[in-house]
């Protein structure tokens, strides 16, 4: 037996200890998001969805761990159902290692197509899923390399594709330090499509082959029309900007409130820095929305939620009323409302978000020092105009108060931001070009 095989042994045995922490911790989360508690069965391999045998369809297997892939699957699905329009029999095998990811997923389905949770990755659960779905291809998105999922596609003839590929140098380190176990599992992908050079090489150093460089699939999502129409009708009334705290993180909420209450507890004639704009804050995580309004209400400030809107926010309130946008899958239209946002995850050190979708919008970015996830689109927005870097949070509340101050058809960043949006697309259309040649019949 080979080291690598002893190694990957191992490794399926610790997992397979931990099966019952999984459950336990699936059964916690689901308190605050029901959507885990869905079919938890499905993670270790038990369907109730009809076998490839029993559905007498080809199965391809795409897989999109969170939201963010899931968005990304989005484009890539589309151009992909385009390229293999001569092969009905074809249909998606969608899975998802997140409920926020699982619930987006679903209006990617078309009919046939089946949705499920990732294998949790034993050699049993794996196998399991293989021997049940038995996919023609496996396309997962962006980071998710497991290392039974890797070998045991290999073992079934299955090619694993990893597409829309990015690795950070934090990312490569970490899984460096793990070579043991990353290494064998890199090496073992048939075929790998980087966003990035940088992304390329570090995949590379981890022993991956990389088959090409093909740009970042969300590039080409396209913006939900009608939430950017209904932003449209409800700035109709609004008399001051909007500023957003995007996809906030943890300990960002109170950075921002801490700036937020310095401004308006300025002298009188700097008071109007806090009353200039309107301010928004959508969490990261939807299970955090009574967390961070909670924050809000305990500084003193007047909250009015999203879920409580009718025709749009009440602009009657308070002077010091902050908005939280505690819905999920309406970003176009927060970043329809904003006239700037200061980028979540970028001010604590925890790499950020991504930034491409607020672009799309024609919202331009304040993003503070930590964009290590996605260092390359945020270096790209930066050189475009499209975004703009600052040390911390009090500067990023200072630099969007300047960068609102003029009408939107007049600001320089809102047009670097259509400009940086179009001047990226067509990864998607590359990416379903190069899977096409493993999702034919053998």
């Amino acid at each position: 037996m080979s080291g690598a095989v002893i190694t990957r042994t191992v490794y399926g045995w610790v997992l397979q200890a931990l099966q019952p922490l999984l459950r336990r911790k699936l059964k916690r989360r689901g308190v605050d998001e029901p959507g885990y508690l869905v079919a938890i069965d499905e993670r270790f391999g038990h369907y109730t969805q009809p076998s490839a045998a029993q559905s007498g369809v080809a199965y391809v297997w795409v897989h999109a761990v969170s939201l963010g892939e899931t968005r990304a699957a989005a484009v890539l699905l589309q151009a992909l159902r385009e390229a293999m329009s001569d092969s009905p029999a074809l249909k998606i095998l969608l899975t998802h290692g997140t409920a926020t990811g699982r619930a987006q997923g679903q209006s990617l389905l078309q009919d046939g197509d089946v949705q499920v949770w990732q294998p949790w990755d034993t050699p049993a659960v794996v196998q399991r899923f293989l021997q049940y779905f038995q996919p023609r291809a496996a396309i997962v998105l962006e980071t998710e390399v497991w290392p039974n999922w890797v070998a045991l596609c290999r073992q079934a003839n299955v090619p694993m594709l990893l597409v829309n590929a990015r690795m950070s140098d934090k990312s490569m380190h970490q899984a460096q330090r793990l070579a043991w176990l990353s290494r064998p599992a890199y090496q073992g992908l048939t075929a790998v499509f980087a966003q990035t050079q940088a992304d390329a090489e570090r995949l590379r150093q981890l022993g991956a082959k990389v088959d090409g460089v093909l740009g970042n699939l969300k590039f080409d999502a396209k913006p939900d029309a009608q939430q950017l129409l209904q932003a449209t009708a409800w700035k109709q009334s609004l008399t001051r900007p909007v500023v957003l705290l995007t996809s906030s993180r943890e300990g960002e909420e109170l950075m921002w409130l801490d700036t937020l209450q310095a401004l308006k507890d300025a002298p009188l004639d700097a008071q109007h820095h806090f009353h200039a704009v309107h301010w928004l804050v959508v969490p990261r995580h939807p299970q955090r929305f009574d967390e961070v309004a909670a924050l809000i209400t305990q500084r003193g400030f007047t909250l009015s939620r999203r879920s409580a809107w009718v025709n749009g926010p009440d602009v009657a309130q308070a002077d010091d009323t902050l908005w939280l946008g505690d819905s999920l899958g309406e970003m176009a239209l927060y970043y329809g409302l904003a006239d700037a946002a200061l980028l979540g995850g970028s001010f604590a050190p925890l790499g950020g978000q991504n930034l491409i979708e607020a672009t799309a919008c024609g919202c331009p970015v304040v993003m503070g020092p930590h964009t290590f996830n996605f260092a390359e689109a945020a270096e790209l927005a930066e050189t475009a105009g499209a975004a703009l870097r600052v040390v911390d949070m009090a500067e990023a509340v200072v630099t969007a108060l300047q960068m609102v101050a003029s009408a939107p058809d007049e600001n320089a960043h809102v047009q670097a931001c259509w400009t940086f949006s179009q001047e990226h697309k067509g990864a998607a259309q590359r990416t379903a070009q190069a899977l096409l040649p493993y999702l034919q019949a053998p």
